[in-house]
């Protein structure tokens, strides 16, 4: 994002996958500049029969940024989207992940790991719709709050009518850091059929302080016995991200986030 000088920020990718393809995609957002823009960032991806496709995003906007960020997934027959969402971003954003699993057997697995710092407000919405049957959709969500900062996470699950052996799960946990602030996890199911799965965990907390002390106990300033909570507790869900590369530059710039 170019905010060397102002103006609205458009970001739109399409990407259309053929039958029994594969794909890995990488998409990393930064900004240059320090003027206050609006981002608008959209991706959808449309997966053929039989598909594979890794999908990965690092977002790093700034904080002068407010950053609209829309990722759409439609997966056809047998078809599967890892999804992996790194929200590492610093000024306000509303984040919306959908995955529609329109054919029989598709399979979408959403990873997002979000940290919020100083005053920022982020809200981040993750959806998954079974419509066609045998379809797979979990969601697993972990973010951290830090300052007087606010962070949501909305997990939605909807298994359609005529969705028969279909099974959709979710988990968001938020980690608040501070006094001030603010994290909020909602789930959602909405269960339109018979002979479905479906389930969900969710739970905010601040870090355990008898964690901390046997961490401080042993030689650690608060500091990094902080950071080493956060890496266990996001752990989860880098450990699920299957490629390396992603996994290590998440890490980088969670270490980078909370120094």
């Amino acid at each position: 994002q170019n905010s060397r000088v102002e103006g609205d920020y458009v970001h739109h990718v399409l990407i259309v996958t053929e039958a029994n393809s594969s794909l890995s995609y990488v998409e990393r957002l930064k900004t240059d500049g320090d003027k206050s823009n609006t981002a608008n960032i959209v991706v959808e991806v449309i997966a053929g029969d039989g598909s594979r496709i890794h999908f990965a995003s690092v977002d790093n906007l700034s904080k002068n940024t407010t950053a609209y960020m829309n990722r759409r997934g439609y997966l056809q027959r047998d078809s599967k989207i890892d999804w992996a969402m790194g929200m590492m971003n610093s000024g306000l954003t509303i984040g919306d992940f959908d995955s529609d699993l329109v054919g029989d057997g598709s399979h979408a697995e959403l990873k997002v790991v979000g940290i919020s710092t100083s005053d920022q407000i982020q809200g981040i919405d993750t959806r998954v719709t079974n419509i066609g049957k045998n379809t797979i959709g979990h969601i697993l969500q972990h973010g951290v709050a830090l300052d007087a900062s606010e962070l949501t996470f909305n997990g939605i699950g909807h298994v359609m009518k005529r969705s028969k052996g279909s099974d959709a799960q979710q988990e968001s946990r938020i980690l608040m850091l501070s006094p001030q602030a603010r994290g909020d996890a909602n789930p959602i199911l909405l269960i339109d059929d018979n002979d479905v799965t479906a389930g969900h965990a969710a739970s905010i907390g601040r870090v355990n302080p008898e964690q901390l002390y046997y961490l401080m106990s042993r030689g650690l300033q608060k500091r990094l016995a902080e950071k080493l909570v956060i890496r266990g507790f996001l752990a989860p869900v880098l450990d699920e991200i299957p490629l390396k590369e992603i996994r290590n530059e998440f890490s980088e710039l969670i270490e980078r986030k909370v120094s």
